[in-house]
């Protein structure tokens, strides 16, 4: 049988960009939208492999867009939807562009692929609509609670995706990704932060607030993770949480990758760096059962062997003078 094609959105981040590799490395047939600028950059796929970039049509264009989308999904079975703004800092300063995208991106899509009559869509949440975690692990069936205007858009995103599957019968599922780390991670992120600073050389590693925990899953096991979404009747119309199923509070994360690049360096607090105290979330911390039950995934770096693990590879990512040099280690990046 031909194999199956899939359309992916936001292939030019952090997250898609592994996704579009690993689904490429499965056999899948992959057209790969990355955001159209006047560079002709791709993003990340720049910086991928290019034995399986080669195998990929990557396309430019904008979730913003109809006719974008239209065209994107003309002849998908499968659409993977990753295209978002996804930095909660700039959220505050522009909440409307996280609108634009993030749920008329989504409405756009979801538009297209049911004019499309594609098979399968799978559409990325985050774990950032839970908010602080009123009981943990969190499932599924938690409470959703917005604390920044990016959370609030992927909630209604989310709504959106599954209301076209209440309405229209559409095959939609929801993969709910907890924070996922690993090479090629934009320095908005916390990881990329102290590992960035630790080797550039700075004795002081800036970084706001030390004491909420998360559950770091490691890009591999996420890559996976949307793999094993495809074609599985459970998970559509459903959420499925995806994460490590361990928590470690941002302090002792920094501290293990001090201690591992530089112990001599100082962790220090900025101000200019911390959430508006009401939007802070204090803890994230998956509950996968229901991935496990209903898929055949299950995270290879798990505990916290498996997240020194991973870390040890995106510190060695790092380490490479050609990546590190995409870094700007002096501004704070929101």
């Amino acid at each position: 049988m031909p194999a199956k094609r899939v359309a992916i959105t936001g292939a030019d981040g952090f997250i898609g960009s592994h996704v579009a590799e690993a689904l490429v490395g499965a056999g899948y047939d992959v057209t790969a939208l990355v955001q159209y600028n006047s560079f002709n950059s791709r993003g990340w796929l720049d910086h991928s492999d290019a034995k399986l970039t080669s195998q990929m049509k990557i396309v430019s264009g904008d979730v913003r867009d109809p006719q974008s989308m239209r065209g994107l999904v003309r002849g998908a079975d499968i659409v993977m939807h990753l295209a978002s703004l996804i930095a909660i800092p700039y959220s505050y300063h522009a909440p409307s562009s996280y609108v634009d995208t993030n749920v008329n991106g989504t409405l756009n899509l979801l538009q297209a692929a049911r004019d499309g009559r594609v098979e399968h869509i799978i559409h990325t949440s985050t774990s950032e609509v839970y908010g602080t975690a009123q009981f943990v692990p969190i499932t599924e069936e938690h409470p959703l609670n917005a604390q920044s205007p990016y959370a609030a858009t992927k909630i209604a995103a989310d709504q959106l995706a599954l209301s076209f599957h209440r309405s229209f019968d559409m095959p939609v599922s929801v993969i709910r990704p907890f924070n996922t780390f690993g090479p090629r991670q934009s320095a908005r992120a916390v990881i990329p932060t102290v590992i960035s600073q630790l080797l550039a050389g700075k004795a002081e590693i800036k970084l706001g607030n030390l004491e909420p925990t998360r559950d770091f899953t490691y890009v591999e096991d996420m890559a996976a993770a949307f793999i094993a979404m495809i074609g599985v009747r459970e998970t559509i119309g459903q959420v499925t949480n995806f994460g490590s199923g361990f928590e470690i509070s941002i302090g002792d994360m920094a501290r293990a990758i001090r201690d591992e690049i530089n112990p001599a360096a100082e962790i220090k607090l900025d101000e200019s760096r911390l959430r508006p105290a009401n939007s802070e979330v204090d803890r994230l911390w998956a509950s996968v059962e229901k991935a496990r039950q209903r898929t055949d995934w299950s995270p290879s770096y798990s505990g916290l062997d498996g997240f020194r693990m991973g870390i040890e590879k995106t510190v060695r990512w790092f380490r490479d003078s050609k990546n590190l040099s995409f870094y700007k280690m002096d501004l704070f990046n929101i």
